[in-house]
């Protein structure tokens, strides 16, 4: 059973940057797809970005392409979001997701989920 755990959320000015991490456990890292997704207050969940199990391949929503980067450490179990240029619109609390066998940007393709970070962008 994979778990997960978010870190690094808080508040910050728009423009400004923030770097999210998930730490994971329970289960071989590198077998895992790893996504990010937020969900603002009122809102559906949405994807923000994919990652592919040996770090090559990456996906965003085109709201957050250019601003935003996904990467990993398979040797760390550990999956990044390092977002700039921060907008109040990214505000959102954020989670990472493990996919045992598909890559994409479908919530309902991921097995695990973290219990979230919040992020909020002051203007």
């Amino acid at each position: 059973q994979m778990q997960l755990v978010e870190s690094g959320g808080g508040l910050v000015q728009a423009g400004g940057s923030l770097r999210l991490s998930c730490a994971a456990s329970g289960g071989t890292f590198s077998r895992y797809v790893m996504g990010w997704f937020r969900q603002a207050p009122g809102k559906e969940r949405e994807f923000v970005a994919a990652i592919r199990r040996s770090g090559a391949g990456t996906y965003y929503a085109v709201s957050v392409k250019g601003r935003f980067t996904i990467s990993r450490d398979n040797a760390k179990n550990t999956v990044y979001l390092q977002m700039n240029s921060l907008k109040s619109e990214d505000t959102a609390v954020y989670y990472c997701a493990a996919a045992e066998s598909t890559y994409g940007g479908s919530a309902s393709q991921y097995d695990y989920w973290g219990q979230g970070t919040q992020v909020t962008v002051s203007s």
